[in-house]
This record gives C-alpha cells, structure tokens and sequence, in this order.
C-alpha cells in the first residue's frame, strides 16, 4: 500500500492534493502546525516544521513510502515584509523534514516545492535550462531549497523530486493572493446591488495561471516518476495579463466597477512577465492542462457570492 505523508495540510493545496493522492490508492496522512478538527485522513500530526524533534517523531511513526512537502510561505508581496519568517518556513523547515528522512534511513520518495520565482526576468517562456536568478526574498528561498535539495539527492542518494510551480488558483486560496482577492471585492459588490470600487497592484503585468487540480495531478505524476534529478516546470504554458483576468471578473458584475490602483499593492520589484513552458513535463509524462483558467475564476467569483450569502 502507497502511504504518502503531506506536511502543510492547513495551506491552499493540501486538500487537493490529499484528493488526488487519495484518488489514485494512496493512504494519506497528514500534518500541519495545527490539529486536525476533520479527522478526513488516514491520520493527523500536528507539528511545527521548524522543531526539528517534532518533524523527526512524525515521519519516524508513520514510516510513509512518499512525502510531500506542501508547508512554508507562499506570497511574493509578504516575503518582502517578513524575509527571515520566509527564509525560515521555506528552507529550515524543509531542511528538517530531509534530515529527519536521512537519519531515520528511510526509504521514500520526496517531493519539494520550488518556484516559477526562482528564474530571472525573461521576456520569453521559461523552460528548465533558463538561469535561476531570483529577485525577491520567496524567489531566493526557493532557489536555497532547490540547491539543498540536489545536495542531499547527490550527497545521500535521497530520492528528492523538486518542482518549479508557476503561479495557481482556485477555491479555498487565500484571498491576499490576486485572484481570489480580486474574485471578492467584486463579489461584494454584486452582493450589495450598487457601484463599488476595489483595490488593486500593478495591471501591466504577464502571468501563467493553473487551476490547482492540474498542479496536484502534475504533482503525484512526477512523484510516481522514475527519474527524480529531472527538475520540471509545472504551468499551463499560457500567459495572461492580469489586466485581461480582472476586465474578466468585472464582466461578472452587472454594477459598475471603479478600479483604484493601490500603490502599497505594488511590489518593489516585479518581473513584467512571468510565462510557463511546460514541454518537458508533456513530452516525458504525458501531462497537460485540463481546466479553464477563465472557468475557474468563475468558480472563485461564484464561491464568494454565494458564500457573502449564508
């Protein structure tokens, strides 16, 4: 039997994942820096990932065949804000669950979660051989971990599969995350049956937007993958200008929309595009996207509404 372990249960993709995992016969069991309230897994560990002690306990009872590290700090714009809590949740965390793996000599698959962020500004697709140049405190923590990762794969011969996320939404993301905070405030509006203004960043920029069930499925596939020193991109290969996504969600709303732009919603530095090329992932297992982008913000504008009126 194929028993994953999930750190990070209590962020955005957790729950896909643990579906997908679930879906395809795998036990899940799953931890998180707060309790279980659901009891929907095979089993539940709370456990702060930056206690070293606590990481090496959970791993050592449940012994899983697979791990998954979902946990850390995920938003560009807070990164710059707290980039030591940053650098903490996305390489020192991280770097106990692999030590605790290495000492309890267990033999497993491992999956670590980089990012689209890691690369350098290009103002073509990324592909996998693009130089890594990161320019924000997230970007910088993600390309340590990535590095860390290949030190323990080469140094242990751990069987570590690391991923480049592009960005990705769907129901349950944070709403301090574009979309989903886009997808309310228009929402809110709808709900009132009057104009309304929202609040927004930088519009003239390029970005390649997943559903999070395409990423959970492109996740547990190069998990299964025999080759885990093949680093792959995971997006849609698509790039959209976030200007397009919220002329989209707008439409939405059949009360007119005042857009403000919110200078403190600005990054200090921003790469103008950021666009997937996902060949590598397609050609070698058969990967590609299922979802609509424009269908699952729908979704996320639809949630709220009828969430704004239990």
């Amino acid at each position: 039997m194929k028993k994953a372990l999930l750190f990070g249960m209590d962020g955005f993709v957790g729950d896909h994942m643990a579906r997908e995992l679930t879906a395809n016969g795998y036990e899940v069991y799953a931890s998180s820096s707060h309790g279980n309230k659901l009891n929907t897994y095979d089993g539940w560990y709370g456990c702060d990932l930056t206690d070293a002690d606590q990481v090496k306990n959970v791993i050592a009872e449940v012994s899983p065949s697979h791990i998954v590290n979902l946990a850390g700090q995920s938003n560009v714009g807070i990164s710059w804000k707290i980039p030591r809590r940053t650098v903490e949740a996305n390489v020192c965390g991280p770097l106990n669950i692999l030590e605790a793996i290495h000492q309890c000599e267990l033999d497993c698959e491992i999956m670590m979660i980089g990012s689209s962020e890691e690369y350098g500004v290009s103002d073509k697709s990324l592909c996998e051989t693009d130089k890594l140049d990161a320019s924000n405190p997230y970007g910088i923590s993600k390309e340590m971990l990535e590095k860390f990762c290949y030190l323990y794969r080469e140094r242990y011969k751990m069987r570590i599969h690391f991923v480049r996320s592009f960005n990705h939404t769907g129901i349950g993301q944070n709403d301090n995350f574009v979309i989903p905070s886009w997808c309310k405030q228009v929402a809110a509006i709808s709900k009132s049956g009057m104009p309304g203004e929202i609040s927004v960043g930088n519009l003239d920029i390029v970005r390649d937007f997943s559903n999070v069930k395409d990423v959970v499925r492109a996740y547990r596939m190069i998990l299964e993958s025999d080759d885990c020193s093949v680093v792959y991109n995971v997006g849609s290969g698509e790039g959209v200008p976030l200007r397009k996504i919220l002329d989209y969600i707008v439409s939405l709303c059949e009360y007119p929309v005042e857009v403000k732009v919110n200078k403190k919603l600005i990054r200090p530095i921003e790469n103008p595009r950021i666009c997937c090329n996902s060949d590598l992932l397609k050609e070698k297992l058969g990967w590609k996207p299922e979802y609509d982008i424009y269908k699952t913000v729908k979704e996320i504008y639809e949630f709220y509404y009828e969430d704004m009126s239990e």
